[in-house]
């Protein structure tokens, strides 16, 4: 869905408004986005929070999300596959080459999940793209840690001024 109007709104209640039940559904419609992408050996992770906001959030919505996701596929799902070790500004502000060069390895793989991931195909759920900065990110620490394929999925997408 587009990040915008009822869109937002829904992101934000599950996000910031303890909504946690919008994440069972979400993950359904989510899921039913994805099926073109998933192959049965797909592993399912959450794009990651760093350690400081998830206890100031005290959840990862795209943690909820994936995990729905992976129920409603029926695949394996690995909450903590991506870990992000280095703190980072809240994004929102920012243009597209100062999100990604605030990024730039700050997200990378486990390293007691590393196995996990070898050879096989990812898919990286998170609640909104906006420049695909965490995606890329999340994504090359995947291909990093050797996964054959990476793969994305999100709730909403803002979209680009024409």
């Amino acid at each position: 869905m587009l990040y915008r109007d009822n869109g937002r709104r829904l992101v934000l209640a599950l996000k910031h408004g303890d909504r946690h039940d919008i994440g069972g559904i979400a993950g359904v419609w989510m899921s039913r986005a994805a099926r073109p992408l998933i192959g049965p050996e797909t592993l399912v992770a959450p794009v990651p929070l760093h350690w400081t906001r998830l206890l100031r959030r005290r959840f990862n919505q795209a943690a909820l999300l994936s995990a729905a996701v992976a129920r409603e596929a029926g695949l394996a799902q690995c909450p903590d596959l991506l870990i992000r070790p280095r703190r980072t500004r809240p994004l929102d502000g920012f243009g597209r080459d100062a999100r990604h060069s605030m990024l730039d390895e700050a997200i990378t793989v486990h390293p007691r999940r590393v196995h996990l991931l070898r050879g096989r195909a990812v898919l990286l759920v998170d609640d909104v793209m906006t420049s695909g900065a965490t995606l890329s990110a999340a994504t090359q620490a995947c291909h990093a840690g050797g996964a054959a394929d990476v793969r994305i999925v999100t709730l909403a997408r803002v979209a680009k001024d024409p």
